[in-house]
């Protein structure tokens, strides 16, 4: 089986087993309506892609007996007692994040190219956020 694509929303749903099954072996997989043409993608190959794509450059900071952590150029930031304790903050801080993308910020000039960033972020879970956090993602 090679690339598929289709030319209408018509097309694909009729062929929507064929279209999910091509995505899940990382075959191309296309879908096109009026002048936009969308990609079907394994959810999981999407995450790892973008997560070897986008290090997080997370700068950790011992600070008053505790630890903060930011990514610079991103306005999100968390604070913990423990190390442990600041990523699982960063974690919420980091879906709150992508939840103002998704709601309002998706159109602002300083935010629109964290595109990536945010689809990494709604498609990992919290362990592979830390993981992501700390440079150790698998």
């Amino acid at each position: 089986m090679s690339a598929l694509h289709y030319d209408s929303y018509t097309e694909a749903r009729a062929h929507l087993k064929d279209l999910l099954d091509a995505a899940e072996k990382g075959r191309v997989a296309t879908v096109r309506r009026d002048s936009v043409q969308a990609a079907v993608v394994d959810v999981e190959r999407l995450r790892y892609f973008l997560a070897s794509l986008l290090p997080a450059s997370a700068q950790v900071v011992a600070e008053d007996g505790g630890w903060s952590v930011f990514i610079p150029g991103l306005p999100v930031a968390a604070d913990g007692a423990t190390f442990d304790e600041a990523l699982i903050e960063m974690v919420d801080a980091l879906r709150e994040y992508a939840e103002d993308w998704q709601s309002r910020l998706l159109d602002a000039p300083n935010h629109r190219d964290n595109w990536g960033l945010v689809q990494l972020i709604s498609l990992s879970d919290d362990d592979q956020l830390r993981d992501w956090l700390a440079g150790t993602a698998r």
